[in-house]
């Protein structure tokens, strides 16, 4: 209701988004976020927005009476979370059991959405790969937001795909390390003190909100309030001070990496050595087959 009075009032005085925000000195999607209900903005932002529209006391009084940290669950949970990772301005993210997903290869995301919900329906499959690596495009690059991902050793350990995706991850790893903006850090197995239950992610927005999110089996959630987000921020801050150095996390992917080409030389191996015993049962049994007399032709 805050954010449709603000439209409202917007809209009545021929305002549009980018003539608004231009006056408050933001960015558009700031403004859209306030007025779709997804940000919390200042009382002093609400007092300049208040001056500049007119509506005298309306959206002060509204503003302190609006719950502002209340836990809101969404059917379409994920596209929200979506929307703020498309305008954040910094990630922090911890991944247990599996890779984190703005860090995955085309042949892992694949992998794991065909051992999942998806495995009998080869189209979803590649539609959601194709949505999962549109995420990534604006952090994949050199001047992209900073992204810190911490991952458990078991995001690099549990073999998803076969050794041969697991290949094609690793190499992927030690690639996007290599931009600025990316840090990649391991927590090892042992020496572990500060335990996180679930995946989480903390993000920062263009107008210095910070958000934390997180995944429960069968919704996500959002949330600004910041005590929570302290809270979160100083449990990520431990664990950061638990993992391997960012060159030592390195040097353990690429371990990991010789490791599983190790092991798909070995499974290719194996696959050879099979075929050509099936070729040579084929063989042995052809030869041990009745003959059966051909006739001869006529002279």
């Amino acid at each position: 209701m805050f954010g449709e009075e603000i439209k409202y009032a917007r809209e009545a005085l021929g305002y549009t988004q980018a003539n608004l925000s231009k006056l408050l000195h933001c960015d558009r999607t700031v403004l859209s976020r306030t007025e779709g209900g997804k940000r919390k903005p200042s009382a002093e932002e609400v007092e300049e927005i208040s001056r500049l529209l007119n509506t005298g006391d309306l959206l002060m009084r509204l503003y302190d009476r609006v719950d502002w940290n209340a836990q809101i669950e969404h059917p379409d949970w994920f596209q929200e979370y979506a929307d703020v990772e498309a305008i954040s301005v910094g990630m922090r993210a911890y991944q247990d059991s599996v890779m984190y997903g703005l860090l995955q290869c085309w042949q892992y995301a694949r992998a794991l959405f065909a051992a999942g919900d998806a495995a009998d329906d080869p189209e979803e499959i590649e539609e959601l790969t194709r949505a999962r690596l549109s995420r990534q495009s604006r952090f994949l690059t050199p001047d992209g937001p900073l992204l810190l991902v911490i991952l458990d050793e078991s995001a690099i350990r549990s073999v998803v795909g076969g050794p041969g995706v697991m290949r094609c991850q690793m190499e992927h790893l030690l690639r996007v390390s290599q931009l600025r903006n990316i840090v990649i850090h391991v927590v090892p197995f042992s020496n572990r003190r500060t335990v996180i239950d679930t995946a989480m992610v903390l993000l920062e927005l263009p107008d210095g909100q910070r958000l934390v999110y997180s995944e429960s089996l069968d919704r996500g959630h959002l949330s600004s309030d910041p005590a929570n987000v302290a809270r979160h921020q100083r449990r990520y801050d431990r664990l950061r001070g638990e993992c391997l150095s960012e060159c030592d996390s390195l040097r353990l992917i690429a371990e990991a990496l010789e490791g599983f080409r190790d092991d798909e030389q070995r499974a290719r191996r194996s696959r050879l050595a099979q075929e050509q015993l099936q070729r040579h049962q084929r063989r042995q049994l052809h030869r041990g087959s009745p003959r059966i007399p051909q006739p001869r032709p006529r002279a």
